[in-house]
């Protein structure tokens, strides 16, 4: 069976260039299983599905999938993606910072929509579905945003590292393809006023996984872990699985065996220092771990990669 692409918490990688931050990306999976994991980023999101069957999970609550649809990220929301059925699929992302189509005049455009966005006090819609007008449009620019990259798929495709383009050309078409965006959204009145109701549990796990980036190359217990929140180690345990689907030490588990995995792509490191690298202080442990997240050894993952 074809082991999940890698994926890092976006939040540490930044989504296309300082001076034009926006990126596609082509995430494929093939068989039931974890498409997207946990993560959030400063950027706005815009998700398309073709087909399959998939759950959407944003800020701690669930959208089944079964059809086509956009969906919407808005800045700082937790989210993931699991397929649940067995055949190959994929969803493609357009992740962008609401600070590209920024305008320097202060028209009426700036003052009354786009300040509202960066501000976070006004959020995007969470779905589209084929029955509303501003689908089929909002599809079209998508479409057109994907191939002003300069980039088209094959069915086997994927593009997890995303892709960026410095061309001025497919910039302005770029940018074009968002404000049409941002212009149906606005003209079927469809941007929705922020609820000032933060939910502390999104908070309390993206303080979790910030700690568990930051320190997962030092030795990482549960009471560490429970302590960022303040609760005890069996309630907080029960609230970590609850929210993201598998136990505390799992997760951190796997985010080692993501960042083993990355050593193992882009360096020569030695398999015993890739070890050391990733938190791991026992060898024999670390490959029975690596091989249970990818089914192979870390030689023989470096030499496929």
């Amino acid at each position: 069976m074809e082991q999940p692409q890698p994926s890092i918490l976006k939040e540490i990688r930044p989504h296309g260039t300082k001076s034009f931050p926006c990126a596609i990306y082509r995430t494929q999976f093939a068989g039931k299983g974890t498409l997207v994991k946990h993560h959030w980023h400063e950027e706005a999101e815009i998700l398309y599905f073709s087909g399959g069957k998939f759950r959407l999970e944003i800020n701690m609550e669930s959208f089944s999938i079964d059809s086509e649809c956009l969906y919407f990220i808005n800045p700082g929301e937790l989210h993931s993606i699991i397929t649940e059925s067995p055949h190959r699929h994929w969803e493609d992302a357009v992740v962008f910072s609401p600070d590209l189509i920024n305008f320097d005049s202060y028209d009426e455009a700036q003052i009354r929509l786009i300040r509202p966005i960066q501000n976070g006090r006004l959020l995007f819609p969470r779905c589209l579905l084929p029955g509303h007008p501003a689908f089929t449009p909002i599809r079209s620019a998508f479409t057109d945003i994907m191939h002003s990259f300069g980039r088209t798929f094959s069915e086997d495709d994927s593009m997890n590292d995303g892709a960026v383009t410095d061309d001025l050309t497919c910039q302005l078409f770029i940018k074009s393809s968002l404000l049409g965006i941002f212009a149906t959204l606005s003209q079927c009145q469809l941007f929705v006023p922020t609820e000032k109701n933060t939910d502390k549990r999104v908070e309390s796990i993206k303080t979790i996984l910030t700690y568990i980036k930051d320190n997962y190359k030092e030795k990482i217990c549960i009471s560490d872990l429970a302590k960022q929140i303040n609760l005890n180690e069996q309630y907080f345990c029960r609230f970590f699985k609850k929210a993201i689907g598998r136990s505390p030490m799992e997760y951190v588990n796997e985010y080692r065996i993501r960042q083993a995995r990355r050593l193992l792509e882009e360096t020569d490191l030695p398999v015993t220092e890739v070890c050391l690298e990733c938190g791991c202080s026992h060898l024999g442990s670390f490959l029975r771990e690596f091989r249970k997240y990818t089914g192979t050894t870390p030689l023989q993952y470096r030499k496929k990669s």
